[in-house]
């Protein structure tokens, strides 16, 4: 049987997704709905080459009512099986990412001295840019000491997300409060 990544796209309350994964685990999101498709077939060509595409969101459908209630501020936390293809070291900053709690942020700095690498602040935002699954690993949350930093979709929507969060926690963290 021939292996298959399923996609489907999403128009939410925080703009167009894409998302991609097999039978068992979500392996990509992006922000860019359609247009992301060139960054899917990439991703798929590096990290599943025997792998064909398919639109079909039946096996998507827990993902894609997750980022819905996320989007409308009803979802903290995903209850999802992640696959996120990369290196040891982007998988370790990819599941630091998700210690971050719902509408809080931490440094690269912080993250990097939390892997036991504290002059690693760089590779870690490297390591940020490359998460191939957006929004659920929250890289969104991750900010330079010095202000936002970067961030793949957008400092745009980087702002939307923190500000959604924000709002929804009742943390009172606005964006200029990082901690460290």
């Amino acid at each position: 049987m021939e292996a298959v990544l399923y996609f489907a796209c999403a128009e939410t309350a925080i703009g167009d997704l894409l998302i991609a994964g097999d039978e068992r685990a979500l392996v990509f999101l992006t922000l860019a709905g359609r247009e992301g498709m060139p960054a899917l077939r990439a991703h798929a060509e590096r990290f599943y080459p025997e792998h064909r595409l398919e639109e079909c969101d039946v096996h998507l459908a827990a993902a894609l009512r997750q980022l819905e209630e996320y989007a409308r501020g009803e979802r903290t936390e995903f209850e999802l099986e992640l696959a996120p293809a990369g290196t040891e070291f982007e998988r370790r900053v990819w599941s630091e990412l998700c210690r971050i709690p719902y509408g809080e942020t931490r440094t690269y700095g912080a993250l990097a001295k939390n892997l036991g690498q504290p002059g690693a602040s760089q590779a870690v935002g490297g390591a940020n840019g490359r998460n191939p699954i957006a929004i659920v690993i929250p890289c969104h949350r991750c900010v330079a000491a010095t202000g936002l930093g970067g961030f793949t979709g957008g400092l745009d929507r980087k702002v939307q997300l923190l500000e959604l969060e924000r709002v929804h926690s009742g943390t009172g963290q606005t964006l200029l409060e990082f901690e460290s």
